[in-house]
């Protein structure tokens, strides 16, 4: 028997609005406020630095010379849809799974507009130790790596039934 909207994971769809909001906000608020570059100290460990990523995860094809913004946008889109049909067709109990992929989808998505919008992925979080710094990233990375963790953690548990 199908699942309505209300018994199938789409229930949890707030979720990526949520996530989606959060990282646009963030990066307006960072366009509005920081030079390309422009950096302010918060702990020793973090900063706040404006940098721009036209590639994906740690500047993957970053100088593929723009081909990247179509080809990363098609991939957004495309997952964006697979985990909607996914939501749709699973109950609202399955909370793991429904959370991550909300979760992706959000920050899938998120990105997807910075792309369209400017060519580039505004990034701002700065973590480092030292002289080493991790690559920057973002509210809508963030989102999809906890996605992912919970898609792992998921395929480990031993109960992935629905939970009653």
């Amino acid at each position: 028997m199908p699942l309505t909207l209300k018994e199938s994971g789409i229930r949890w769809y707030w979720v990526a609005v949520l996530a989606f909001i959060a990282d646009q906000l963030s990066k307006q608020w960072v366009l509005s406020h920081f030079k390309l570059y422009e950096s302010v100290n918060l702990l020793p460990f973090f900063n706040f630095t404006y940098v721009q990523n036209p590639g994906a995860a740690f500047s993957f094809l970053s100088d593929a010379g723009g081909w990247q913004i179509w080809f990363f946008s098609t991939i957004a889109v495309g997952f964006s849809v697979i985990l909607t049909y996914w939501l749709r067709k699973q109950p609202a109990s399955m909370w793991r799974a429904n959370l991550a992929y909300t979760l992706i989808i959000g920050g899938a998505l998120g990105n997807l507009v910075d792309r369209l919008q400017h060519g580039f992925v505004v990034d701002f979080l700065d973590f480092y130790w030292k002289t080493a710094h991790f690559p920057a990233f973002n509210i809508a990375d963030s989102a999809i790596f906890i996605g992912a963790v919970l898609i792992i953690w998921e395929s480990f548990t031993q109960d992935n039934k629905p939970s009653q």
